[in-house]
């Protein structure tokens, strides 16, 4: 059984684990899931409460909120996944070429990321995003820009300790590649820290995205986000709270599951390699 099946049945990760599942199926079918539609207005039933007919009230526009809670689980875990898997994939690349070939790459990029990694992932992703312009286009690029200074500097980390075991000079000897080396060899035996790590950057990167969206930066009006909900129900917290709170426990929540569910993978990788240097 895998490792991520296996998380799945500790208490803590069933838990976690569960609630990613349930968010991220609302998020593929959410056209299904609700009779409404996210962008159309209702203003005779503008700051409804909780009721029947809207089981989370609705916003300043008579829109149902809990319609636009799923469609923003859509737009927030799209954009911030998509954008980690971009910064893992030119990341991995990066750092694995600086540790195996060394030299100028090495430094050029070593001194690059280093750059990068002394200001913070918003700095970086609000200068961006001021450059490129508002929208989910932007706030992808940018999360995957702010983060990829984390996957290039693990991925070297993992190919500097790696090239010197005693089954890559056996592959080299043989008369194999460097493009073979790195991507047969190489790359898949330091994948799996690095997708952990990605996980738990993925609850990082909604983080940002609902800070992007609530500056006003992410997915542009009607497309409803986390952050966009959260931003137009700061101005009615005292009229109608509930526009506010809900997207912002959904952010709350996620990410705390993405955080338990890591650390009960992170167990489970531990002890198959505790398991594998016994055996």
């Amino acid at each position: 059984m895998i490792a991520p099946v296996r998380a799945l049945r500790r208490p803590q990760g069933g838990l976690a684990g569960l609630w990613l599942i349930l968010v991220i199926l609302a998020a593929l079918f959410a056209p299904l899931l609700t009779p409404y539609a996210y962008d159309v207005q209702d203003l005779p039933n503008a700051y409804q409460p909780t009721s029947a007919q809207h089981w989370l009230g609705t916003d300043e526009f008579g829109r149902d909120l809990l319609t636009r809670l799923i469609h923003g689980a859509r737009t927030s875990l799209s954009v911030s996944a998509t954008a980690i898997s971009i910064s893992v994939l030119c990341g991995m690349v990066l750092g694995a070429a600086a540790a195996w070939f060394g030299g100028w790459l090495d430094r050029v990029v070593t001194m690059t990321v280093d750059l990068t990694w002394s200001f913070p992932e918003i700095l970086i992703a609000l200068i961006l995003v001021a450059i490129i312009g508002p929208g989910t286009t932007g706030v992808m690029i940018a999360i995957a820009v702010a983060y990829l200074a984390q996957f290039t500097r693990l991925t070297r980390a993992q190919i500097m300790t790696l090239k010197g075991e005693t089954f890559i000079e056996a592959t080299r000897s043989l008369g194999a590649g460097n493009a073979h080396i790195l991507f047969r060899h190489l790359l898949p035996n330091a994948l799996a820290p690095v997708l952990v790590s990605a996980m738990l950057a993925t609850g990082d990167a909604i983080i940002l995205e609902a800070t992007l969206g609530f500056f006003g930066l992410g997915a542009q009006p009607p497309v409803p986000s986390w952050g966009g909900m959260m931003s137009a129900g700061s101005t009615l917290v005292f009229k109608a709270p509930w526009v506010i709170i809900y997207p912002g426990l959904a952010v709350a929540i996620t990410v705390v599951a993405i955080n338990i569910y890591g650390d009960a993978l992170i167990a489970e990788l531990d002890i198959r390699s505790r398991l594998r240097r016994d055996g």
